[in-house]
Formats: structure tokens, C-alpha cells, sequence
């Protein structure tokens, strides 16, 4: 695998060697990482920032978390566009957000927030 990758130049672009053989990750590893997120990561760095339990947090930890809040989002917008069809709408309302917290336990604790 590292051989297919080396021979491809994925490797030497992803790794630098410093003078004693160790590799060291790149800037362009996190670069491309960035563009997987739709969301910006600059915001959820402040975000996360603003929450004073937090002391630190790398980069990657921001990736994640606006990589799993992009995955949330898209889980309660697909069941809540359930009950927009179920309601002949294609627009989602507050209703089908309601309905799809009430509906699914994995929503549970967001219960009384959209009020």
C-alpha cells in the first residue's frame, strides 16, 4: 500500500522527511481536510473559543466536530422532510422539525428547545 502510494506521489505530498529519516505531516494534509467540511471552520473555531471549558483545541478536533454537526444537521433534515411529504410540502417548517424531535429518541434531549 505505502509502495502504490509513494509510486503514485500521494505520499510525498501528504509526508515531508526531515534530516533523520522521521516523517512530518504537511500543511496540505489539513488543507485538504478543510475542503471535506462544508462548514467553515474559522466559525467553529470561535465557537468552540467561546465556551470556557475549552482551553485548547487543534485543528483537527475542529474538523471533527463541524464534521459531525454537518452529519447531524443532515440526519434531523431528512427525518423532518419525512413529515413535510407526509404533509404534501417539499418546504421544511418548524412542525417537521417538531415532529421529527418528538418522533425520534436520538433527538431526545433537544426537546423544549425549538419553543
Amino acid at each position: 500500500m505505502a509502495a502504490a502510494a509513494a509510486g503514485s506521489g500521494l505520499l510525498s505530498e501528504m509526508e515531508g522527511v526531515n534530516g533523520d529519516g522521521a516523517t512530518i505531516p504537511q500543511p496540505q494534509v489539513l488543507v485538504a481536510a478543510a475542503r471535506l467540511s462544508r462548514l467553515p471552520l474559522a466559525r467553529v473555531k470561535a465557537l468552540v473559543k467561546a465556551d470556557p471549558d475549552v482551553t485548547l483545541a487543534g485543528q483537527e478536533a475542529i474538523f471533527v466536530l463541524a464534521r459531525a454537526t454537518e452529519l447531524f444537521v443532515e440526519t434531523i433534515a431528512k427525518d423532518a422532510y419525512i413529515y413535510a411529504q407526509q404533509g404534501k410540502r417539499k418546504t421544511l417548517q418548524r412542525k417537521d422539525l417538531d415532529n421529527a424531535i418528538e418522533a425520534v429518541d436520538e433527538f431526545a434531549f433537544l426537546e423544549g428547545t425549538l419553543d
